[in-house]
């Protein structure tokens, strides 16, 4: 039986394992001054996994990771793949409630804390007896405890113990806005093929060098970039988050050739007064993700950084990618999503359940092997996400006739005003495209008397610009239908942010939730 699962199974896991087989002296990962190559990164995760069996942890066992990005990180995520454990990364953006929910409601066993964050992981821990284990990664705190370095064993070799290739890897959970997040159960076959799919169609190959800036507890760094570049024997260099100082530095110093960021990160990179004289010739590919860029930004950043663009598109319970917003439509199509990803099904339904032609607007919706086995201990949700043979997005879109895909909005942040439903996101572009001196926008409804919900506009201008609020509402009325002119123009100096730098729009409508205080 272990024979026969070792040879053909499908495990994130081997895909380390492989490489370190074929390219033992490839460079594989950098923090900082740290470097390992796959031999040993490969024996590293191995001697991991074979101390936490010592531990008496075997498949199907669940482990909590709370850590920032740290080459440890991986080398947990790769040790549970391996021993066919699942992982759990926490979110260093939740509540210690949000924390202590996951831990119970995932069950997990253990949970690898790094150092620094010990003090504010504990409360969580004391509320979920099942945690009955608490191993301590370096960081910058104190270690107290058993050690991750306590919990190597000798033996370099990789475990061989049978992992079916829809056992669940992860446990990723969605960030919740009126309740708790839920659990999306991530197998390995899922994982694997999304990874192997983002690779084939980014180009990605063994001698590409990557930074890996954004979360890793989020599964866009982590499935989207992370997994795939390990897949093709790339070169990780880790980053506990973006300094635009170091990010460019890292680029021209270590030849990089792939970033992945977010449009507000690359904005304040092209603004960094060294810019103009960094030489940052070795890119091949700047990736973007949360939203489409301005067409006046994508066309700066294009000029600037010298190297494609392309904006990935998903989400989380689809191991995340489902289109790419490819390199050649980046000015043809200011505003798109792309094209589906290789192995993806991409459809637009109506409500029931009928797939849509080009042209027409309605959810999107998936088929593919990445998508998500279930959400965990929720069969209702779950039924519900898999109606009518599709996986539903929440997401509304059309797709043009030339088969790219338009995102249009969320579901829940449509806004009803008026007897009309406009899209958020229509009126955020039109912004962007009338006030050169707005650096981020968000379009919400709030309550109104008259309307239901009043289109309002939440902007934060460039550093050392202004706004005139009633004049850029003036000349929207010259792009827009005048029922989807915002009926206000607030400025503000920030915007609130997941710890994934997504724009929190429940907390936005809830800070202005007063603002027209009923009045016609």
């Amino acid at each position: 039986m272990t024979d026969h699962n070792l040879v053909h199974r499908v495990n994130v896991g081997d895909a380390l394992t492989r490489v370190a087989f074929a390219r033992p002296d490839a460079l594989a990962v950098v923090d900082g001054d740290r470097r390992w190559t796959y031999g040993e990164f490969d024996t590293w995760v191995n001697r991991l996994a074979h101390g936490l069996a010592g531990r008496g942890y075997t498949t199907g066992d669940v482990l909590a990771l709370a850590s920032a990005n740290s080459a440890e990180f991986l080398a947990v995520y790769y040790a549970c793949a391996k021993l066919g454990l699942v992982c759990v990364p926490v979110n260093l953006g939740w509540r210690g409630d949000e924390v202590a929910y996951v831990l119970k409601h995932s069950q997990a066993r253990g949970i690898v804390v790094e150092s620094q964050l010990l003090g504010a992981i504990a409360p969580a821990v004391a509320e979920a007896p099942g945690v009955t284990d608490v191993i301590v990664a370096p960081g910058t705190g104190e270690a107290t405890g058993t050690t991750l370095d306590d919990v190597l064993a000798d033996d370099p070799t990789s475990p061989e113990v049978v992992v079916e290739d829809r056992a669940p890897l992860s446990y990723l959970y969605t960030s919740g806005t009126t309740s708790f997040p839920k659990g999306v159960v991530g197998t390995h076959l899922a994982i694997h093929l999304e990874s192997m799919s983002a690779a084939l169609d980014s180009g990605w190959r063994a001698d590409d060098r990557f930074v890996a800036m954004m979360p890793m507890f989020h599964t866009a760094q982590l499935n989207a970039f992370c997994t795939p570049a390990i897949v093709v024997g790339a070169t990780i260099f880790v980053h506990r988050g973006f300094d635009p100082d170091r990010f460019l530095d890292t680029i021209e110093r270590e030849q990089i050739t792939q970033v992945f960021g977010l449009p507000m990160m690359y904005r304040a990179a092209l603004e960094h007064p060294s810019f103009a004289g960094r030489d940052l010739s070795s890119l091949r590919r700047a990736v973007y993700a949360m939203a489409p860029m301005p067409e006046a930004q994508i066309k700066a950043c294009l000029d600037g950084f010298g190297c494609d663009f392309a904006l990935l598109f998903g989400q989380t319970e689809m191991s995340p990618i489902t289109t790419l917003f490819r390199p050649e439509h980046q000015l043809s199509h200011v505003g798109a999503v792309g094209t589906p990803l290789t192995g993806v099904q991409v459809g637009i339904m109506d409500p029931d359940g009928n797939l849509l032609p080009r042209g027409e607007q309605g959810e999107i919706v998936y088929r593919a092997p990445s998508a998500m086995q279930e959400y965990l201990h929720n069969p209702e949700a779950t039924a519900e996400a898999f109606r009518h043979g599709w996986f539903h997005s929440g997401d509304v879109g059309r797709f043009g006739e030339d088969g790219v895909l338009w995102f249009a909005d969320r579901f829940k942040d449509v806004i009803k005003t008026g007897g009309e439903n406009v899209a958020s996101i229509e009126v955020e572009r039109a912004i962007y495209d009338t006030e050169p001196n707005v650096a981020e926008v968000v379009v919400v409804g709030l309550p109104h008397e008259r309307w239901s919900e009043a289109i309002t506009a939440v902007v934060v201008p460039k550093p050392g610009e202004r706004i005139d609020a009633d004049d850029l509402r003036l000349r929207l009325k010259d792009r827009l239908d005048g029922y989807k002119v915002p009926k206000a123009v607030i400025v503000t100096d920030e915007l609130p942010r997941t710890s994934t730098g997504k724009i929190r729009k429940n907390v936005v409508r809830e800070k202005h939730s007063g603002h027209y205080g009923g009045a016609r």
